[in-house]
């Protein structure tokens, strides 16, 4: 009791300590030791989580809420298969869960089966009409199967939700640029970069968006802002983009004649090499936790590669790691992933703590 007042007071670090004491005493009590899990796969300690998670399974084999967990954790690695297996187990306890349906279509996701994706992704959200992260997993598979429209509606309906998250104000400028509104698209990007001041993909898409409506001024201004926002990324240690958004800034750079970015020296991964997409994951660690912003960067580089979109369009939906909702440990508890991504945003059962992507929160 005294773990779950810490966690209702926001302080994990004091209800992970009080949870360790727990398991010491009753070292083979599987609920504690799956909220032990859970907290730390939370906050990205993938390995102590594992730890603890199979030693739930170890003293029970069909405790769901550790192998749902389990799951998150494979699939934030990219190992949809075996996610997708122990997803299989957790469905015969629980068929009507929304997190796991939602974690099924993001496995679905990232083995790139879009219609399959698409009808877990609208079950979970019969099951959770309210949930935001569900609708905004669907927006992000409706933008890369070129579903403008739809990614539309269902991304609205997630701003409505939860207004104050800039990722989501970006994709919906994603699906307007492909809709032919620029001026709502403009809107949107602008409301994003305000309320994600570190997300340089952001000020790419919009940079973009804004050369190609000959406004070289603006766009620019939004590509200096890329290039800070890329600086601050690198101090912090977390410098790590989409291949193709590099290259797309880079040619944007040329066109803008402000010669080679200076922030783009570090080596930066490849997209197909990082093919892990995060589960859930960010919260993404980074994925942001559970996807983080890097899961997002990836998902959202939508609108960065114009080349293959037509005219007009806002850019490409590359997207390689799908946010996958975080792990929660309590049901009263707001859980806050250390992003991930993917964005990684999960969602977590009304009773028990569940898998929550996410992104997330890309």
């Amino acid at each position: 009791m005294l773990g779950k007042i810490h966690l209702l007071e926001g302080d994990l670090d004091k209800a992970i300590e009080i949870y360790k004491k727990a398991v010491e005493f009753s070292p083979e009590n599987t609920e504690l030791l799956t909220t032990l899990g859970l907290l730390y796969l939370q906050l990205g300690i993938y390995q102590k989580a594992f730890e603890h998670l199979g030693n739930a399974l170890t003293y029970d084999p069909t405790n769901y809420k550790a192998i749902l967990a389990a799951g998150s954790m494979m699939q934030t690695h990219g190992d949809f298969d075996v996610a997708l297996t122990k997803y299989r187990v957790v469905a015969c306890a629980v068929p009507e869960s929304p997190p796991l349906w939602n974690n099924i279509g993001m496995c679905f996701f990232g083995k790139k089966k879009y219609v399959a994706a698409i009808s877990c992704l609208k079950r979970a959200n019969y099951l959770a009409p309210f949930d935001w992260k569900i609708l905004y997993n669907l927006g992000l598979v409706h933008l890369t199967m070129q579903q403008y429209a739809s990614a539309f509606h269902f991304l609205s309906a997630a701003i409505s939700l939860q207004p104050k998250m800039g990722e989501l104000y970006m994709l919906l400028a994603v699906a307007l640029t492909n809709l032919e509104d620029p001026e709502n698209a403009k809107r949107a990007y602008a409301e994003a970069a305000r309320l994600d001041k570190c997300q340089p993909l952001v000020n790419l898409n919009y940079a973009v968006l804004l050369y190609k409506q000959g406004e070289k001024e603006g766009a620019l201004a939004q590509y200096q802002e890329m290039e800070r926002s890329v600086r601050l990324l690198r101090d912090s240690g977390s410098l790590e983009f989409d291949s193709e958004m590099v290259e797309m800034a880079q040619k944007l750079g040329a066109a803008l004649r402000v010669g080679d970015a200076l922030v783009w020296t570090k080596p930066v991964k490849d997209a197909k090499s990082k093919h892990r997409t995060t589960s859930t994951g960010k919260a993404a660690g980074v994925q942001q936790p559970l996807g983080s912003n890097q899961a997002l960067g990836q998902a959202m580089s939508s609108a960065a590669a114009h080349r293959k979109l037509p005219p007009g369009a806002g850019g490409t939906s590359q997207l390689t790691r799908p946010p996958s909702l975080p792990l929660e440990p309590e049901p009263a508890v707001e859980a806050h992933p250390a992003e991930a991504s993917a964005p990684r945003r999960e969602k977590q059962e009304e009773d028990d703590p569940g898998v929550g992507v996410s992104s997330v929160r890309m």
